[in-house]
């Protein structure tokens, strides 16, 4: 407690400062998730999908990051236990910030793909142990997350490797392509706007307060998606869309899908910043309340007006300085992407997202989307993989976890000897 008495307001500072770094990794390493696939196929360049993703993340970041939130997500451990020891929390979600937001420069240096949410779990853990003790660590809660190493990339691969043979059975194996990509465009308009009003939904707009029930969010996606395919269907038959395709065949067939990714990587940003934001807010917010409290730990933490927009800058600095390296792995480092080929694997991505959603799956956006440009690859042949590259992935999704323990225990350590 006298921690806190004394060193309250520099607490608050360094904290803010440790979220910042956080948000910077989540930016650097996650802008993947949503602009990898546009940029690979070709749709836009680098600088173009940092622009857009910084829109969206920051968007969905800022506006949709919500009023209140878990004092230590996922439940690796319980705020509880730290009751008489407040001070002992505060330092470990200092450490815990700092550790996942090293660990995810270096694999934003790398250009590995990971998970911030496992990273910032793998801190807690850590500090977690050598705190209140390995039985306060809710072991069983981890085994979900090792299963989404498996689980929902395989559920992503198989759902793109079964739309990208039906886009090319329908599409273009047939002696009219273009013909068949407007008879067929509008139903794959409507499926993408269905399936990303439900991702924004569910993982977009949890926290603004718009209480949807499961049946209002169907009828309203539903409604949504028959707009567009009334829309979509007069837009691939006007004289602006043929104009844009006359150049040749499959670039025209392309074009329909370049248009369909864009919206899904567009919505997935957004989602994405509305969610992961957490990582970094969450533990700020918690000690900024404990602080102000005098000690008191409460399970869930109003978030102080400046935080949402820290973390939101933190996201947009991350994707502009570093963004690039983890896109370049998920666009180009796995297979090559086509925009009929990162279509299937976004859609993919965020269908998984709503199935996993619904179920109660464990699921990592990063891992799955991977999976789902894996599943592209073996459509296409084994052949069309790069081994090593894959390899380079799973070990650093491995190693993600025990690297965010082992940070936060040195950094722990530290800040007790330089705060006590």
């Amino acid at each position: 407690m006298e921690l806190l008495h004394n060193y309250g307001t520099v607490i608050i500072f360094v904290t803010a400062a440790f979220a910042f770094f956080m948000a910077f990794g989540v930016g650097a390493n996650d802008v993947s998730n949503a602009m990898g696939t546009s940029v690979g196929s070709g749709t836009i360049t680098a600088r173009q999908a940092i622009y857009i993703a910084l829109i969206f993340e920051a968007a969905g970041a800022y506006l949709a990051g919500g009023e209140v939130t878990e004092t230590i997500k996922s439940g690796i451990i319980d705020p509880m236990d730290f009751v008489t020891h407040p001070d002992t929390l505060v330092l470990g979600m200092m450490s815990a910030l700092f550790a996942s937001g090293s660990w995810l420069l270096i694999a934003s240096r790398w250009g590995w793909p990971v998970s911030t949410t496992h990273s910032i779990v793998g801190a807690i853990v850590g500090f977690g142990c050598i705190t209140a003790g390995a039985g306060a660590v809710k072991w069983s809660a981890l085994t979900g997350i090792v299963g989404s190493w498996f689980i929902t990339p395989f559920i992503a691969g198989v759902l793109a490797y079964g739309i990208f043979f039906c886009i090319q059975k329908l599409i273009f194996d047939t002696e009219h392509p273009l013909r068949n990509a407007q008879k067929y465009g509008p139903h794959l308009m409507g499926a993408t706007v269905f399936i990303i009003c439900i991702v924004t939904v569910a993982k977009g707009l949890k926290h603004v307060g718009l209480n949807l029930t499961g049946l209002e969010t169907l009828l309203i996606s539903i409604a949504l998606s028959l707009i567009s395919v009334v829309i979509s269907y007069f837009y691939f038959r006007s004289k602006k869309f043929i104009k844009k395709v006359h150049k040749g065949v499959f670039g025209g067939v392309e074009h329909v899908f370049s248009i369909l990714m864009l919206m899904t990587a567009c919505a997935m940003a957004f989602a994405h910043g509305s969610n992961d934001v957490a990582n970094a807010i969450g533990p700020l917010a918690s000690v900024v309340t404990i602080v102000e409290s005098g000690g008191d730990i409460a399970a869930n933490a109003p978030i102080a007006w400046w935080v949402l927009p820290l973390g939101a800058a933190g996201i947009a600095v991350g994707l502009i300085v570093m963004g690039y390296k983890v896109m370049a792995t998920i666009g180009t480092g796995i297979t090559d992407l086509t925009p009929s080929r990162g279509f299937s694997a976004q859609f993919a991505t965020a269908a998984t997202v709503v199935v996993a959603s619904g179920t109660g799956l464990p699921i990592s956006t990063t891992q799955t989307l991977v999976g789902a440009v894996l599943g592209i690859g073996f459509a296409r042949g084994i052949a069309a993989l790069n081994l090593t590259v894959i390899r380079n992935i799973i070990a650093s999704w491995i190693v993600t976890l025990p690297a965010g323990a082992f940070f936060a225990i040195i950094i722990y350590y530290i800040l007790d000897a330089i705060f006590r």
